[in-house]
């Protein structure tokens, strides 16, 4: 682990419940098998938000195998049904899983409970585990009662750009564009339903019409399976926090929006710089997402 950067703790819960509807992803319940992420992406809201332990150290949860194990026993008993999502808070496939296999384990306790799985990632390291996959993917496997899909496996692949040039910015350490677009060719070809979390998108670098054109037809030639957009959200103010390494980041490499991307988050009754862009900027880019998207026949949400 030391050649990850990574230590190892022990943790109280590893499942984390839904409490109210789906929204945006198949997510009944979640893992995270890692706490920090080393792809260490530029504009990731967990550094800087409520959510963040040290934006600086990674750790692999010991007891994983241990807790996953002990809740899964308790939904069956329970007669409890859901999608158990990997990746919500930090990538289930980031480098280290490549030689600890944990999620893979897991992913074998999800299939031998018989749950249905939903796999955030930015990873093509996902297709090492297309075995378990398939696993899941057969009638043995329950969906919960208020779904009706064809499928017992999906996974979103996460991108904020599909400029390589850009991914090399933002998100230095993820695997690059070809290889996650290569990855969703591959698993589609085994069945799976595979979409895209297209969030954060990049303000005023890919969200135009003609950017978003241009995204809309490569995944359409890919033939996902769906996507699911969402705009940026920047959180606090240390070095290692996601607004100001976004910041500073804009104003090295994209110094014609540092100001536009500032004005954006800032708040002139308070002062302050807000978490989020404003409702108005959200609600149109979404709008303009929904409808670009539909011209290529490109689902905008995984239930429908």
């Amino acid at each position: 682990m030391k050649k990850y950067g990574f230590k190892s703790r022990e943790v109280k819960s590893i499942f984390t419940k839904r409490n109210n509807e789906r929204k945006l992803f198949l997510e009944d319940f979640t893992i995270n098998p890692y706490l920090g992420c080393s792809f260490n992406c530029s504009y990731c809201y967990i550094n800087g938000s409520k959510y963040a332990g040290s934006t600086d150290s990674y750790y692999v949860k010991s007891n994983a195998i241990e807790l996953t194990k002990s809740e899964l026993k308790k939904l069956v008993k329970n007669n409890k049904k859901g999608f158990v999502c990997f990746g919500s808070a930090t990538d289930p496939y980031q480098d280290i899983e490549s030689e600890l296999y944990l999620t893979r384990d897991l992913l074998k306790l999800v299939n031998r409970f018989h749950f249905p799985v939903h796999i955030l990632t930015k990873s093509d390291l996902v297709l090492r585990d297309t075995d378990i996959l398939k696993k899941i993917n057969q009638p043995s496997t329950n969906l919960p009662d208020d779904l009706d899909l064809d499928t017992k496996v999906y996974v979103s692949f996460s991108f904020s750009t599909l400029d390589e040039n850009q991914r090399k910015i933002f998100e230095s350490s993820a695997p690059s564009i070809k290889r996650r677009l290569d990855a969703i060719k591959i698993l589609k070809n085994n069945d799976f339903k595979v979409g895209v979390s297209f969030m954060p998108i990049l303000p005023f670098i890919a969200d135009s019409n003609n950017e978003l054109n241009k995204t809309m037809a490569i995944f359409s030639d890919i033939g996902i399976d769906y996507i699911v957009p969402g705009s940026m959200s920047l959180f606090g103010n240390g070095l290692n926090d996601s607004r100001v390494k976004y910041f500073n980041l804009i104003k090295r490499y994209y110094p014609e929006h540092y100001e536009d991307t500032k004005d954006l988050f800032f708040n002139k009754k308070t002062s302050k710089y807000n978490n989020y862009p404003p409702t108005s900027y959200q609600n149109n880019l979404l709008r303009r997402i929904s409808k670009i998207a539909e011209e290529y026949n490109i689902k905008t949400s995984m239930f429908s």
